[in-house]
Parts: structure tokens; C-alpha cells; sequence
């Protein structure tokens, strides 16, 4: 196991989304994040859809309260704002004024939500982040009901520059075996930049990237785990790009193992 982690989609900060309801939670998520080798986390809240009503201002400042929290219990985490950000109208005018927040509060990485039932085109958004000096990242695109009817939409994605973050849990089969393919496939075709926990507790959908990366290692090597689940959302963390685009990795044939008819 690699054992020093960055996640950059967490939704660690107390009682602001569906993630940890209380101080409490937001304690023993961290703990359990860094017994299993997080050191770093960008803490991502959604905002805008059904969670209008999270700001970017407030979510800077309980980032800035629950790090001293961690300080004072001596929880060797180090967390920064974020946010999960459903696409809608208006969402580019909310970055770039700073009511929605980008991963690490750079203004360069946007995680993106698609509602989970339907894919809808994106190259717009791409394109308008792009304008701006920005790079869109789609989350979990491996548990979208309308990416599992059709994976093909994502190598053109991939091309344009979106980024990929594919979920540590759906590796391990949290969301269904459908999901769990789709995963393996991407990554077996180079088509993830970014694995992450996307945790909301420590009972269900946990802060946990060890097996994970272990299951990556499995699938495509020790070099890949280790740029998808510590060395890009390092970079990310940071304010610094990393390389998009396809990469080169060893991968299974198409037959016998996944197929976009198998998906749908």
C-alpha cells in the first residue's frame, strides 16, 4: 500500500450537506481518514441545486473551524475548502465572485455533479470553465445512470479536457457491480485522472482509499495508484494543473470483460 493520500472529495465539514451531521462525525471521519493514510482532504460540500443555501464565504470559514478542531485534538489532517457543485445556470458567474467554491479555493479545479438519474451534454460548461481559466471535474461519472447506459460519452469528455474522479468505494463494489465495471473499465483505458472517497460517515460510504488503491495496483500498477490517488489531487490540492487527456496504461481486450451493451 502507497499510504499517504489526498482526497479531494469528502464531505467532512459538520452539518452543512448530507455528509457528518455533527462535530462529532466530522472527528471521527478524520481520524478514520488518517489511520487509513489521508493525510490531506478537500472538504466538498454541495452547493447550489437542492443545496443553495451553502456559500462559499461559510464554507471557508467551518473549513477554518474544524482544522483548528483537528489541531487541538492533534489530528494530523490538513483540510481545504471545496465544494461539490451541481451544474445549473448560473454556475460560472457563482465561481468566478467566489460564492461557489473550486477544490482548494484556486479557482483552477471545479468538481462537478451531474444529477444521478440523466448524463446531459457538457462540452459548454467545459468550455466556458476553460475561458475562465478553469478545469471542470466530473464526479463519479461510473455511478451516472446515463454514463452506465453509455460509456462511449466519456472519451470525448476525457479529449475535450474534462478531468475524471472515479469513487474508492465503487472499486470495491459499494455501488452495484455495474458501477464497479464501469470503474474497472475506465481504468483499464485510461480514462480516470482522480480516485476519491466521496464519504459522508463512518458507518456507510467511509473515508477509506487503502483498498482502493490496492485494487488499482491490481488492475494497472503501482504507478497509476499512485498518481490517482496521491500524486493529482496533490496538484489539485495545491492550485496545480496535471496532465489530462488518455493515458497510456495496460489494459484487458474488450471481450469477454465489458462492453457498453453488458452496461446499459
Amino acid at each position: 500500500m502507497y499510504g499517504s493520500f489526498a482526497d479531494i472529495h469528502c464531505h467532512l465539514l459538520p452539518g452543512i450537506d448530507d455528509g457528518a451531521s455533527d462535530l462529532e462525525s466530522s472527528i471521527a471521519m478524520a481520524q478514520m481518514a488518517v489511520a487509513d493514510g489521508v493525510h490531506t482532504i478537500v472538504v466538498t460540500p454541495h452547493q447550489l441545486g437542492n443545496f443553495s443555501r451553502n456559500q462559499g464565504d461559510d464554507i471557508r470559514q467551518e473549513t477554518i473551524l474544524l482544522q483548528r478542531v483537528f489541531a487541538e485534538r492533534r489530528i494530523p489532517l490538513e483540510i481545504l475548502p471545496g465544494a461539490d457543485v451541481r451544474i445549473e445556470d448560473g454556475m460560472i458567474e457563482k465561481l468566478l465572485s467566489g460564492e461557489v467554491l473550486s477544490l482548494g479555493d484556486h479557482r483552477r479545479h471545479v468538481l462537478l455533479e451531474l444529477p444521478h438519474e440523466l448524463y446531459f451534454p457538457l462540452e459548454k460548461v467545459l468550455q466556458s470553465l476553460e475561458r475562465e481559466g478553469m478545469t471542470g471535474i466530473l464526479s463519479h461519472p461510473e455511478r451516472n445512470q446515463g454514463i452506465l447506459r453509455d460509456p462511449s460519452l466519456l472519451e470525448p469528455l476525457v479529449d475535450q479536457g474534462c478531468l475524471m474522479q472515479v469513487t474508492a468505494g465503487s472499486l470495491m463494489g459499494t455501488f452495484g457491480s455495474r458501477s464497479q465495471e464501469l470503474a474497472e473499465w475506465m481504468l483499464e483505458h485510461g480514462l480516470v485522472h482522480f480516485v476519491a472517497t466521496d464519504a459522508h460517515g463512518v458507518k456507510a460510504r467511509r473515508p477509506l482509499m487503502s483498498r482502493a488503491y490496492d485494487r488499482i495496483v491490481e488492475l494497472v500498477g503501482e504507478a497509476v495508484a499512485g498518481d490517482l490517488c496521491t500524486i493529482n489531487p496533490e496538484l489539485v490540492a495545491c492550485g496545480k494543473p496535471i496532465e489530462g487527456g488518455v493515458r497510456a496504461t495496460p489494459r484487458r481486450g474488450w471481450s469477454g470483460f465489458f462492453s457498453a451493451k453488458k452496461v446499459g
